[in-house]
């Protein structure tokens, strides 16, 4: 490593002007929980004060420290570096660092010591690290991911909910700005706002705040529309900076999940399909074409069937997914939004979960599986995941009526009115009451679950997130590792 990285042209450089392309992945569920990785309803706040109601806060507070710990080790840093990996994107909640009944202005040194254990450990073993505010308050997108109870994004509605995370920028930029081990910052996943000029403002206010006080790190700012619109993004792009799509393709999903999204299409490598993915690549880069300017994919990937899922022809399906992945990042191969065919920088979605994407993931003969796994069953058939959803068909069809009743009584221009533009009737229908409403009410089961567990249990559960208890994606992993 040669000092920090910078952006020259098209190309991320080190110290020396040598282009260094970041590949790797996210630690997803760790410092960010979300629904699908773990195996809860719902959002991550709730669930947490759900479990905290039922179990008292010193048996919460023993398993989530235990959680945090175990999820990401030193053993983690060298499996993941031995993939080739030199990069790691590091998701975090904003509740790390400050607390909702509070003034939103005092920062918990906690959330420092947390990001602390996975940039420190991955500096040790070489790894670069971006760190990723996936969440804000108030949500700055309409979905679950963001801890976002409603299907609202209140963040862009409120000033001093932006005014606390500009000021967390510079807190978080004065901390870390003599590391060179940090690739840079990633102000705000996947923001979703319909008016595109307070996404730029915003991001006027963040690269003013990080500059003043750190004029070394690359700045990674996400698109708006989830990171694929850049159509409003300023003529002049700022400078030391990457931006940042998410490329998942509706191929590397299950049946359900690409109905909803309007199609049903299955991936066998066709010249058409192939054209495809890089159509849809192509398109979400314009802007770093017409710019000269770095992209980075900072999300994307496959999702994958289980016989624990139920998943008939599991293994089937999932080699039509890593064909989908290979050419995937046969597109990145030569990508660079240049045209000089040079790779870009990626990070995969994710490394660690309970079975449905990760590299590596819990083992079905954990603690977790032994306690939780009758209800991830009950979960999957129900549908209450966004993510890789592939509910039963008999109550499918209890949402599709009550979406058809919706078309039949909404004109389509006024549903056409709604942001975001990529939704449709169905998908706000299974949004708002699967996902949100009828997750809300699961909570309580599935906090249920955990009463009455020893500290000795607890901790053997959350010990179901250890490298050396879970189970590696080895064609998954051999795929990246030979990119």
């Amino acid at each position: 490593m040669v000092g920090f990285l910078k952006v020259k042209g098209t190309k991320i450089v080190d110290g020396n002007d040598k282009p260094v392309v970041l590949t790797g992945a996210a630690t997803g569920g760790h410092l960010n929980m979300e629904n699908f990785i773990t195996g809860y309803p719902g959002h991550e706040t709730e669930h947490k004060r759900v479990i905290e109601k039922k179990i008292g806060k010193e048996k919460f507070d023993y398993f989530f420290d235990k959680f945090y710990d175990y999820f990401w080790t030193e053993e983690d840093a060298k499996f993941y570096k031995s993939l080739g990996f030199n990069c790691l994107r590091i998701p975090f909640n904003y509740r790390h660092f400050l607390n909702d009944e509070g003034d939103l202005f005092t920062i918990d040194p906690k959330g420092f010591e947390r990001l602390d254990k996975l940039v420190d450990t991955c500096a040790k073993n070489g790894i670069y690290t971006i760190l990723d505010l996936h969440t804000v308050p108030g949500g700055q997108c309409q979905q679950w991911f963001n801890d976002n109870p409603t299907h609202f994004s209140f963040f862009w509605d409120f000033k001093i909910f932006q005014d606390s995370i500009v000021n967390l920028w510079g807190k978080i930029a004065e901390y870390y700005k003599d590391n060179e081990w940090v690739a840079g910052y990633n102000p705000l996943n996947e923001p979703g706002v319909s008016d595109h000029s307070k996404l730029v403002t915003f991001y006027n206010r963040i690269e003013k705040t990080i500059r003043s006080v750190d004029p070394h790190h690359i700045l990674y700012l996400d698109g708006n529309t989830y990171a694929m619109d850049f159509r409003e993004f300023p003529e002049e792009p700022y400078p030391n900076s990457v931006y940042a799509i998410h490329d998942y393709s509706i191929y590397g999903f299950p049946r359900g999940f690409v109905s909803s999204a309007g199609g049903s299409e299955i991936y066998s490598g066709t010249a058409e399909q192939k054209g495809k993915l890089k159509a849809q690549y192509e398109r979400k880069i314009q802007y770093m074409k017409d710019h000269n300017i770095p992209v980075w994919n900072g999300e994307f990937g496959p999702v994958y069937a289980s016989e624990f899922r139920g998943d008939t022809e599991h293994e089937k399906i999932n080699q039509v997914r890593y064909e989908v992945l290979k050419d995937q990042l046969e597109v990145y191969k030569t990508g660079d939004p240049s045209g000089d065919k040079t790779p870009i920088s990626w990070s995969i979605w994710l490394y660690k979960d309970i079975g449905l994407q990760g590299l590596t993931y819990v083992s079905t003969e954990s603690k977790w599986y032994e306690v939780f796994g009758k209800w991830l069953k009950k979960k999957k058939d129900l549908g209450l995941d966004a993510w890789g959803c592939d509910i039963k068909p008999e109550y499918q069809k209890l949402y599709d009526r009550l979406a058809q009743h919706f078309r039949e009584n909404i004109p389509e221009k006024h549903h056409d009115a709604l942001y975001p533009p990529i939704m449709n009737i169905d998908s706000y229908i299974q949004r708002v009451c699967r996902e949100m409403l009828f997750s809300q009410y699961c909570q309580h089961e599935y906090a249920d679950l955990f009463v009455g567990l020893s500290f000795e249990e607890l901790d053997e559960l959350a010990a179901s997130f250890k490298l050396e208890n879970c189970v590696q994606r080895h064609e998954l992993n051999e795929i990246l590792r030979n990119y």
